[in-house]
């Protein structure tokens, strides 16, 4: 099967960067929204990502170190080739489409990326009416963070060609895409996903089986949890946390930098999922509320400007 045509469905921080990945590296891509405001909300985005894109590129001229592995292999460009590579952002912005249809997110996709919101409820019923549309060719995959696929299967209508696909935040330069099958993946369609995976120039992480958090969330968010905790049990501020891990271990940035990029709702989603949480007298139920708090004020996180920290 040769992939060309990709749908990506939710327009959130990861939605938004895995669908101008795509496109920039060569293929059709349409972006599913649940709305017209989610489509006004998706734009913004976009643009911001083509910015990063550009921006960076051009600073790859004079600086070396701004080069980013999702944009090519090839370490050392001239001139010409980032100009080149830049001709490629513009081309990606301009062809990306948006939709609030079913039927045309879905009707000629030979792969459909699902990063819509942690909610299994949201998963199942957008399954379930996507499938009323998908043609059989059509490989579906997920990108979430904590959910396993085969929780979802059956509700797909395709449960040998539905896998998951997990990628990290800012994928221009943390290439990584992790694989991950189900019981009822069939090895083409996973094979498939692999080489899918390098043609977007993400490094594929190949999983053995399935696990909750896949290999990257396994260990982020026990961190990022314990960090909630600290702030959530006034123990210390955001910010003493997070001078703490980098002057200790030397990291760029901290829990709640990482946060802030990750997403505040994203968070939110993972952290209700515990039944403790429903107990505001509980560190989850804190953790809740600390983040609820953020989030109704409109500070959920890099791409509103604000969250932890402010961003111009």
């Amino acid at each position: 099967m040769v992939i060309k045509n990709v749908t990506i469905a939710g327009g959130g921080v990861l939605g938004s960067q895995i669908a101008f990945q795509t496109a920039y590296c060569g293929f059709d891509v349409t972006i599913w929204l649940r709305s017209e405001g989610s489509i006004e909300r998706a734009q913004p985005k976009l643009d911001r990502l083509k910015e990063i894109y550009l921006s960076t590129m051009e600073a790859m001229k004079t600086n070396p170190q701004a080069y980013c592995r999702g944009f090519t292999d090839k370490t050392e460009l001239s001139d010409e080739e980032i100009n080149q590579l830049k001709e490629k952002v513009e081309n990606a912005y301009e062809n990306i489409k948006l939709t609030t249809s079913y039927q045309d997110a879905a009707e000629d996709a030979d792969l459909i990326i699902e990063a819509i919101a942690e909610d299994p409820q949201q998963k199942i019923a957008f399954y379930q009416e996507l499938s009323k549309y998908m043609p059989e060719k059509t490989i579906l995959v997920t990108n979430s963070s904590t959910l396993l696929p085969s929780a979802f299967a059956e509700y797909t209508g395709r449960e040998e060609k539905y896998l998951a696909l997990h990628f990290a935040n800012e994928i221009w330069r943390n290439n990584t895409a992790e694989v991950m099958g189900q019981p009822k993946t069939k090895q083409e369609y996973y094979d498939e996903i692999v080489s899918f995976a390098q043609d977007i120039n993400m490094v594929p992480l190949k999983l053995k089986k399935e696990q909750p958090g896949y290999i990257l969330n396994s260990m982020l968010v026990p961190f990022l949890s314990a960090a909630e905790a600290l702030y959530a049990n006034e123990v210390a501020d955001p910010e003493t946390i997070d001078k703490t891990w980098m002057l200790a271990t030397g990291a760029p940035n901290g829990p709640f930098r990482i946060l802030d990029v990750v997403g505040l709702t994203t968070a939110y989603n993972i952290v209700i999922m515990n039944p403790e949480a429903k107990d505001p007298t509980t560190t989850p139920g804190k953790i809740a509320a600390k983040l609820k708090e953020k989030i109704d004020a409109g500070k959920t996180g890099i791409n509103a400007g604000e969250g932890f920290y402010k961003y111009d």
